[in-house]
C-alpha cells in the first residue's frame, strides 16, 4: 500500500499530519510512504528526517495524491483535489462532515472511502485514536498561556517586602477535555479557579484538580453517549447566564470551551455580562471558530469591549504545533495499525467494526455513516 502525506496549505496552520517517528512505523508495517517535499517543516520536521525513516519525497502534489492508496491529512481536501484521488482509495483527515455537503458529494462521486477524524467514536478501544480530545487538551493549555500573556496581572499569589499580591481568579466555562486542561494549567500558574459545566457528573473531576465547581440547578441536562454536553433549552440557557454573570464579574480571566458536536457553539457570555466585568479582564473563547461562546468574539482576532479583552482563538493547537503534530500523528498511526492487515500489507476497513461504523463517512460511491444518512 502506498500512503501519501501532502503539505497543509490552510492559512495559519503549522501542524503536520505525520511525524518521522510514526512514518518509520508505517514503513516497518510494509507500507510505501511518500511525502510532499517540505511537508513537515512548519512543525520542525525536515525532509531528511522523513527520508531516514524510510519515506520518499515528491514535489508533484497531483502525482503524489493520484498514485496513493491512502492519503493522510489534517484538513479536508480542497474540492479540486478530490478528483485527483484514486477511486477506492482511503482518505483520513478532519472533514467537518455535518457542514461540508459539497466535499461529501465529491468524495461519494469519486468513490473515496473517507474517514472523518471528528467521528471517531468515544469508546475504550478508540481512545488512542481520538484526535478531537488530543488537540482539545492542547487547546485548553494554550488558552491559559495566551490569557496569562494578555492579562496585565500575574496569576499566583505573591508575598513580597512590597506587599502581598492576591491570586488572579479564573473562571472556566465548559469542563470537557479542553476545560480540564485549562483548569490544570491555571492551577499550575497559581490562580484561584472556578468552573462550570452543564453536566454535574464532572464536578468530581473539577474538584480533583483543585478548582471549585459552580452549581446551577438547570433541571435535566446530562451528556450524550459519546460524552458531549446535550444542548440546553432557552429557559435553561437564561438561568445559566444569570448565575454565570455573577462569576464572570468576579473573574479576572474567563475561558469558554463549550461546544455541541456538529452544531453551532452556544452563546454563553453576552454583552451585558461583559459590561459587568472588571476593566482589564480577559476572555478567551475557544469556541470562536464554531460560532463563539462569547458575544462580540471574532475568530482569530482580539477585540476590546468596555475595557475587556476578548480573544477569539483560532486553531489553538497550532500554537504548539510540534507537540500537536506528535499527538495527531499518534492518533493516525493508532487507527492505521488497528486496521492493518499483515498479510496483504494494507488497511482493511472492517465495515462491521464499531470504530469504522462511526468514522467512515463515504464508501463505494455512497454515504456510509448512518448518522449522516439520517441528517441528510
Amino acid at each position: 500500500m502506498k500512503i501519501a502525506i501532502p503539505k497543509e496549505y490552510v492559512s495559519g496552520e503549522r501542524r503536520v499530519s505525520m511525524i518521522p517517528f510514526n512514518v518509520k512505523q508505517l514503513v516497518k508495517l510494509g507500507a510505501q510512504v511518500e511525502i510532499e517535499t517540505g511537508m513537515g517543516e512548519s512543525s520542525g520536521y525536515f525532509d531528511d528526517e522523513y527520508i531516514s525513516a524510510g519515506a520518499t519525497t515528491s514535489r508533484d502534489r497531483k502525482a503524489l495524491l493520484s498514485s496513493a492508496d491512502a492519503v493522510l491529512r489534517l484538513h479536508k481536501p480542497p474540492i479540486e483535489e478530490i478528483s485527483w484521488l484514486k477511486k477506492g482509495s482511503i482518505h483520513i483527515s478532519y472533514l467537518d462532515p455535518f457542514n461540508e455537503n459539497e466535499t461529501l458529494d465529491k468524495l461519494v462521486s469519486h468513490g473515496i472511502s473517507a474517514i472523518s477524524m471528528e467521528m471517531i467514536p468515544r469508546v475504550a478501544r478508540a481512545q488512542k485514536m481520538d484526535a478531537l480530545s488530543s488537540q482539545a487538551s492542547l487547546a485548553g493549555y494554550v488558552a491559559v498561556i495566551v490569557a496569562a500573556e494578555r492579562f496585565n496581572k500575574i496569576f499566583p499569589m505573591m508575598m513580597t517586602a512590597a506587599g502581598t499580591i492576591a491570586p488572579s481568579r479564573v473562571f472556566v466555562i465548559g469542563v470537557g477535555v479542553a476545560g480540564l486542561q485549562a483548569i490544570a494549567t491555571a492551577k499550575r500558574l497559581g490562580a484561584r479557579i472556578e468552573a462550570f459545566d452543564t453536566r454535574p457528573v464532572v464536578e468530581e473531576q473539577v474538584q480533583s484538580l483543585g478548582a471549585k465547581f459552580v452549581k446551577i440547578d438547570l433541571g435535566e441536562t446530562g451528556q450524550t453517549k459519546d460524552g458531549y454536553a446535550k444542548a440546553l433549552t432557552k429557559e435553561q440557557i437564561d438561568k445559566q447566564r444569570q448565575v454565570m454573570a455573577k462569576h464572570c464579574a468576579m473573574a479576572d480571566v474567563v475561558i469558554t470551551t463549550a461546544q455541541v458536536f456538529g452544531r453551532k457553539a452556544p452563546l454563553i457570555v453576552t454583552k451585558e455580562m461583559i459590561t459587568a466585568m472588571k476593566n482589564g479582564s480577559v476572555i478567551v473563547d475557544l469556541a470562536a471558530e464554531s460560532g463563539g461562546n462569547v458575544e462580540s468574539s471574532v475568530s482569530g482576532q482580539e477585540v476590546v469591549v468596555n475595557g475587556v479583552k476578548i480573544i477569539g482563538l483560532k486553531n489553538p493547537a497550532s500554537h504548539v504545533a510540534n507537540h500537536a503534530s506528535q499527538m495527531y500523528s499518534s492518533n493516525l498511526i493508532s487507527f492505521i495499525t488497528e486496521f492493518w492487515d499483515d498479510e496483504t500489507k494494507d488497511i482493511k476497513l472492517r465495515l462491521d467494526d464499531e470504530i469504522i461504523k462511526g468514522s467512515l463517512v463515504t464508501h463505494e460511491n455512497k454515504i456510509f455513516s448512518e448518522t449522516l444518512k439520517k441528517l441528510m
